[in-house]
């Protein structure tokens, strides 16, 4: 059996506080993020990053960070086709992000953030709609 191998420089992954690595694909893409009292907000769509740019070398003194998390209605365009302009993505900003985990922990409310605009409008103007729609099932 053959040993994993390590890292030849920083950039090769990066550790949360807990030791673990974080694999963008594996431990943000399409995570669910929830508010400090367990409230869904969205999924992880895609993340932004600070400090890299297309076609030119990376530099090892300050590597490229995570700056936000992107999210928004994405799954739409992935039913319907086309593709989503970036500027209708909401952003969270990475500060926000208190642990990644099963679920993303995130350190705001969920009703305070952009990001769940059209969960509240859908719930609001359609659901709300339907007959039962204003009150949790018994």
């Amino acid at each position: 059996m053959r040993r994993a191998r390590a890292p030849q420089h920083p950039l090769d992954w990066y550790r949360d506080p807990d030791g673990r690595a974080v694999d963008a694909r594996l431990h943000l893409l399409d995570r669910q993020m929830l508010d400090p009292h367990d409230v869904p907000i969205s999924t992880v769509d895609d993340i932004e990053i600070d400090g890299l740019e297309v076609g030119e070398p990376v530099d090892h003194e300050s590597p490229p960070t995570v700056s936000a998390v992107l999210v928004g209605a994405a799954v739409l365009p992935r039913v319907f086709g086309g593709t989503m302009p970036r500027s209708r993505w909401d952003r969270i900003d990475w500060r926000l992000v208190r642990r990644l985990d099963t679920v993303i922990r995130i350190d705001a409310e969920a009703d305070d953030l952009d990001a769940t605009w059209l969960e509240r409008w859908i719930r609001d103007r359609v659901i709300a709609r339907i007959p039962g729609g204003r009150h949790d099932p018994e």
